[in-house]
């Protein structure tokens, strides 16, 4: 009786047909990799006032500390993301996990202004191949749909609990050792998911005859660095300045070329087929309206706390806790719960409209308000909206891309909140300066009381302004996304092909 014999299955075919055994722990590493990456979105922002004294530089040049970080990182996400497809996705967490680390040394070190702007925009450099190699070895490592919902649901929690995290760990850092070791912290957590990263994730081989899309990446990467830096120059210059809607005119051109361009290449930067799922279209559009409401409660309570209130920034850090446990336990538990019952058009706008209602609770603060009886339940129902979008978000964005495109998939969805959250915080920003403003007419502005209400009504703009992002959420999203349960096959991989 003849056998007949079949070739061995190639590695990646094997990954896909059995769960890798050590999935939680390589989970955990990614884990470590996107907090690393989200904290330093904010855990600067507490240490600026001390860095400003140390190093001696102008409050017009303390935002490029903060920008030079957001326009390398938004800027250069898509290409990271190809660049994971390419070289391997180990290799390219590797690689941003060194390079981030010695960029946070270089910036923690600095002994002028220059230099740690150097070292902040390097970090963002090497945080575009992280962020996106991160989410797609997520996507890549759970194939089985419901432990898929389950590590979306931690993965989520830690990519939206960073910002508050980072405001916690800035002060405590910033107040007991000093504002170095905001940076200095990275080379611990990286570190870690080095090793972690080296010993725990699988090879991924590379395709040699895919090439890099180079009229593609040099128009989508101008297009975001415009974009980013015309948001970014809004908050100094208002939306009239010609270096304003000069940028943003550029950016929206050469975003329209960019668009144009991946009709036309045999191997595109961004393939638009990954776009063209209805599912995946309206969490991205979830994901950008998260990141743009999202900044401003890090942004002006954090203000309102310190600046109203006087919290110190440990304080300031321990008041945003409420907001992240309802957050984490509604993305791990409850959401994951939901949406596999009643599907994400029902589960995501409940939480834009959670989320709006936490904004439009914080509108109504005051000099004397208290914090357990009106911030802290504003930041709770805030977390739980939060955490009822970001993990079905998150895990449609990336859901059904073929592996070969999973790290220009989750680039997108990072690119997404990068542009999101750099325009909430341009446009909240401009507006609440324009509502203070506003209010000092007729007034005596020399006036302590007039001052701090001119204050109260600019962040009160900012909430309403935020919470209508969410409102418009609702309608865009309850129309977008397809009804019941997206049909996902328990024991089949989520990543397939097209």
């Amino acid at each position: 009786m003849s056998t007949v014999t079949h070739p061995p299955a190639p590695p990646e075919a094997a990954q896909a047909e059995a769960p890798n055994r050590r999935r939680w722990l390589i989970l955990a590493v990614i884990s470590i990799a996107q907090l690393m990456v989200v904290l330093d979105a904010t855990i600067v922002n507490i240490a600026l006032p001390s860095a400003q004294r140390d190093l001696g530089f102008s409050n017009d040049s303390r935002q490029w500390v903060v920008t030079a970080y957001s326009l390398a990182f938004g800027g250069l996400l898509l290409l990271g993301g190809r660049i994971a497809d390419l070289v391997g996705r180990k290799t390219t967490l590797l690689v941003g996990l060194t390079g981030f680390a010695a960029a946070s040394a270089l910036a923690g070190a600095a002994t002028n202004f220059e230099m740690l702007v150097a070292g902040r925009a390097l970090q963002g450099v090497f945080g575009a191949l992280l962020a996106p190699t991160a989410l797609a070895l997520l996507t890549t490592t759970f194939t089985d749909a419901k432990e898929r919902a389950k590590a979306f649901g931690v993965f989520s929690a830690v990519a939206g609990a960073g910002g508050g995290i980072g405001l916690l760990l800035g002060g405590l850092l910033t107040e007991h050792l000093n504002w170095r070791w905001c940076l200095y912290v990275n080379l611990i957590f990286a570190v870690i998911a080095l090793v972690g990263g080296a010993v725990l994730l699988p090879r991924h081989r590379r395709d040699r005859s895919v090439k890099i899309d180079v009229p593609g990446t040099v128009t989508v990467t101008g297009g975001l660095f415009a974009l980013v830096y015309g948001c970014g120059n809004a908050e100094t210059h208002g939306w009239s300045s010609a270096g304003t809607w000069g940028f943003l005119a550029v950016g929206a051109v050469l975003i329209a070329l960019f668009v144009w361009l991946q009709t036309r290449v045999a191997q595109p930067l961004l393939p638009l087929r990954i776009l063209s799922d209805r599912n995946r279209a309206a969490s991205l559009i979830a994901m950008f309206i998260s990141a743009a409401g999202m900044f401003s409660v890090n942004l002006f309570l954090t203000y309102y706390l310190q600046g109203i209130l006087g919290y110190s920034p440990v304080k300031t850090g321990l008041a945003f806790l409420p907001m992240i446990g309802a957050l984490i336990v509604t993305a791990t538990m409850i959401s994951n719960v939901l949406v596999r019952r009643v599907g994400p058009r029902v589960i995501v706008p409940i939480g834009m409209a959670l989320a709006a209602a936490g904004l439009v609770w914080l509108t109504s603060l005051e000099a004397t308000s208290g914090y357990a009886g009106h911030i802290m339940p504003a930041l709770i129902v805030f977390g739980v909206g939060l955490g009822l979008i970001m993990a079905p978000a998150m895990s449609n964005a990336t859901a059904g891309i073929d592996a070969a495109d999973s790290g220009v998939g989750s680039a997108t969805l990072n690119t997404t909140q990068q542009v999101g959250g750099s325009i909430g915080t341009a446009l909240l920003s401009s507006l609440a300066a324009s509502a203070a403003a506003s209010y000092l007419e007729g007034k005596d502005a020399t006036s302590k009381a007039v001052q701090v209400q001119s204050t109260l009504e600019s962040y009160s703009t900012a909430y309403w302004w935020s919470a209508a992002f969410f409102a418009a959420g609702i309608v865009i999203c309850g129309l977008l996304y397809r009804r019941g349960v997206p049909n996902d096959d328990p024991d089949a991989a989520p990543v397939v092909h097209m």
